[in-house]
This record gives structure tokens, sequence and C-alpha cells, in this order.
């Protein structure tokens, strides 16, 4: 059995946000778009929070029209401002229950010729359960799955499935698996919350699977706070509080009795991190990359340049999966090999940055089941 994870950073729309340069382009609109989410969310608007959403509608470009280069504000039912003809605006709602709306992140289609090397990186992996990394919702991910990931003329992926999870820019993480793997149970753990609040970004979901011999096998499918923004002190603090959690479930389901579970996905920092420690410290979860036959290519990371401060996406399998463990490796042959392309073999497909499948690696664990 082949499992895998793989982050295809959406597959039809992105949020045009996400495709500047660099973070810190496109920081400060991200940053924006997380605080005035939270402020539209408050039932009572005092004068305090007006000025707030009135200073992040300005930093979004939204204080002239409901449309700009990186979000546009929805007024579906009632009204959050009003703007004068002499430019003054002002907040007008008294609260959450004054008006249906909210603000999203605008999109871009993603490039075709990109999409079609994320599929190439799937088939080339061929793995039986792949974890996915950023699908925008089931819909997307079975339509992406049934038209470009065929054998024989059948979906290589007849089980697709995605849980919509708490990150408005339709970042979602879900499963691909093989028929010979029946998806026999999932659990959701997007309402998540601990004593600060909700823990996950999007969602920790269990997927339950059957293997050919009968056993079973969990896999939980993770993308963690990112560093790209929001201050490090609280993104740090996120990130183990996540690790935290998925370390409880991964426990809770050994203690059911269930011993085989993999944790895969981009988990967003480096193995020696104190924010994964809870997960990589201090479980005995083991990382495929640690084993004597996995083979890295040359170089520890899975994003961007694939240094070892770029390894950020993962595949953890607890005891009696690692001893069945026959290798692994990381699949780059759909990221753009650094500035000229040049660092690794890709595909000749990809003949400019944008074509990249991802600037994520696929990453995977090989395991012999009948041992």
């Amino acid at each position: 059995m082949r499992i895998a994870s793989y982050n295809v950073e959406n597959l039809f729309n992105r949020a045009r946000v996400l495709e500047q340069p660099s973070w810190s382009a496109g920081r400060p609109a991200l940053e924006a778009y997380e605080q005035i989410c939270k402020l539209l969310e408050e039932p009572e608007y005092t004068a305090e929070i007006k000025a707030g959403i009135l200073r992040l509608l300005r930093r979004l470009g939204l204080s002239g029209s409901d449309s700009a280069r990186f979000a546009r504000l929805r007024q579906n039912r009632g009204r959050l401002l009003k703007r004068s003809r002499d430019g003054r605006v002002t907040i007008v709602a008294g609260g959450r229950g004054d008006w249906i709306g909210w603000v999203e992140l605008t999109t871009d289609r993603v490039d075709e010729q990109a999409m079609l090397n994320t599929s190439r990186v799937i088939h080339d992996v061929a793995a039986d359960i792949l974890g996915v990394i950023e699908a925008e919702n089931r819909i997307a991910l079975k339509r992406f799955t049934d038209a470009s990931l065929l054998v024989a003329g059948r979906p290589r992926y007849p089980q697709v499935m995605v849980v919509d999870g708490n990150d408005e820019r339709g970042i979602n993480v879900g499963i691909l698996a093989t028929a010979e793997y029946p998806l026999v149970g999932q659990h959701s753990h997007v309402d998540d919350v601990d004593p600060a609040g909700r823990i996950f970004s999007r969602d920790c979901p269990e997927y339950h699977f059957r293997a050919p011999a009968g056993q079973r096998l969990a896999v939980l499918v993770n993308h963690l706070k990112s560093k790209g923004y929001g201050g490090k002190v609280a993104s740090d603090a996120l990130r183990r509080r996540q690790a935290q959690r998925i370390a409880e479930i991964y426990r809770d389901l050994v203690a059911d009795g269930l011993p085989d579970v993999a944790v895969v996905g981009d988990l967003n920092d480096t193995p020696d991190s104190d924010s994964l420690a809870p997960l990589l410290r201090n479980t005995d979860l083991r990382d495929i990359s640690s084993h004597p036959a996995f083979d890295d290519g040359g170089r520890p990371g899975t994003y961007g340049y694939c240094t070892a401060r770029n390894k950020i996406d993962y595949v953890l399998l607890s005891p009696t999966l690692y001893a069945r463990a026959t290798g692994g490796g990381i699949f780059r042959k759909g990221v753009w090999g650094g500035r000229r392309g040049t660092l690794w073999p890709i595909y000749d497909t990809m003949t400019k940055e944008v074509h990249a499948g991802s600037d994520h690696a696929a990453v995977y664990a090989d395991i012999d089941l009948s041992s």
C-alpha cells in the first residue's frame, strides 16, 4: 500500500492574493482579510469595532467600491455601510444581525497546464490513499479526478471526500482512495475547541479504511496554520495547539483498538520546531523520511527550494505501520526547480514557473500490509 500527501494549491480557482511573487506582497491583504472576518461576526458593532472595520476596508481597497483587486464585499441583505457622494464611508449596521453578507477574496483561474501537471504528479505517485491539501471543495476535487485521473477509462480514485473546513478562502483538506481500500468511516474535528477557542484552521478529518486483507486503518489529513501571515508568536502558538490536538486524536484511536494510523499533510513547520513537538516528539509516530529506504532525491525539503528549512509536508506512521514500511520518497517533478527550474528534473510540460503542478512536492510511504 502507498499512502501519500500532496498540497495541490487549489485545482481550479485560487485566491489572487496567494499568487503574489512573495508572501510579503500578499501578507497585508491576507492579514486584513482575516481581521475583518472576525470583526464582522461581532454581535454588536461598537464605535471601536466600526473604526476597525473602516480601517480594514480601506486596507483592502473596499472603502470606495464593493470590488477590489484582492477582495470583494458581499451585501446580500441589509447594508453594512453607506458611501456618501463626498467620499465619506459610514458603517450603518449595528451588528451581525443587521445585515447578511461577508468579505471574500477574489480568485483567478488556475493555469490549465498547471492543472495537467498536478494530475501528472498524482498519476505518477500512484498512491492507494492520497491526502489532498488545498482542495476547494468535494465537487471540485471530484470533477478533477473524474476528468483527469483515469485508468483504462475509469477514475483511478472512485472515493473522493472533502469536508468543508474553517478556512474562508476555500482551502480544505480531503482524501482520494482507490476501490481496493473502501472508505468505511469518517469523523470531522472542524468544531474542536480548547480553552483558547477553535483549534483547526481547516479541519483534522479522520478517514477510516478497510484494507484488502480486512484490517482497518485511519488516515488523519492536516493543513496547519501557515507562517505566511499573522504574527509569529500567535501563529506558532496556534500551530502548537493544533499539533497537540492531533496527538490527542491519535492516542485516542490507538487506545480504542486501532493501531494502524497515519497522519499526513502540510504541517507548515520543520521537524525541529517547538510548534510540532507535541506531535513529532511527544508521540510514537514515526516520520517516513527517517526510514533507511526513504529516497529524498538528495534534498530533505518538500516546498519551494526544498532545503531543510522547507521540510513541511509529512507522512507520519504509527509503530505498527512503520514496522511494515518498505520505503518512501519525495516526488518533485511537478515543482519548479528553483529560480530557473533546474535544481531537479521536472516535467517537459513545465516551461515556466506558472506551469508547476504545485510549489509542494508529494510525499509518500510504501507499506507491506501482508507482513
